[in-house]
């Protein structure tokens, strides 16, 4: 059971995402559970992008978290703007090593590892308007059954069904 626990709750690696920025998603992730919140990561969201992290918490509020491997990294990418009409809080996460000067004054900011991380700065709230929250409540527990039922039946018909 415990070869199985790890194998669901290890990051879906598909080329893109730098060793960095793995770990940093997996301290992230570790920060997150301890505040109450469970994650899907690389989820394709209904505008077309893909979120690095996906957050739930206990109440069904919805976080995403957009990892920033350096300030490289930061600089290239300016499709995080989207992803503010699919959550309650936009955060960034990065490494000690990134300057936190970089990330918006809007946004929250959290500094991880790959054991655990901080919350430096909290994100403001915009809350989701109801049928929203439904549609991604549902995308991430869509996303994450199949990514079980996967790990169960690796041979099964899923395609690209888990993004």
């Amino acid at each position: 059971m415990s070869a199985l626990i790890s194998r669901i709750t290890q990051v879906p690696v598909d080329g893109r995402q730098s060793q960095t920025a793995l770990t940093v998603a997996r301290g992230t992730m570790r920060l997150l559970l301890s505040h109450g919140f469970t994650c899907v990561s690389e989820l394709p969201l209904p505008s077309g992008r893909r979120a690095d992290l996906v957050a739930i918490g206990r109440s069904g509020e919805i976080w995403i978290v957009e990892i920033k491997s350096s300030v490289a990294d930061f600089r290239a990418d300016q499709k995080w703007m989207d992803y503010r009409m699919h959550c309650d809080r936009l955060f960034f996460a990065t490494t000690m090593e990134v300057p936190c000067e970089i990330f918006p004054k809007d946004t929250g900011l959290i500094v991880a590892d790959g054991f655990g991380g901080e919350i430096v700065c909290n994100a403001p709230e915009h809350k989701l308007p109801a049928p929203t929250r439904k549609v991604m409540t549902l995308r991430v527990a869509q996303c994450a059954a199949l990514r079980l039922q996967s790990l169960i039946d690796p041979a099964g018909p899923y395609g690209n069904e888990m993004g």
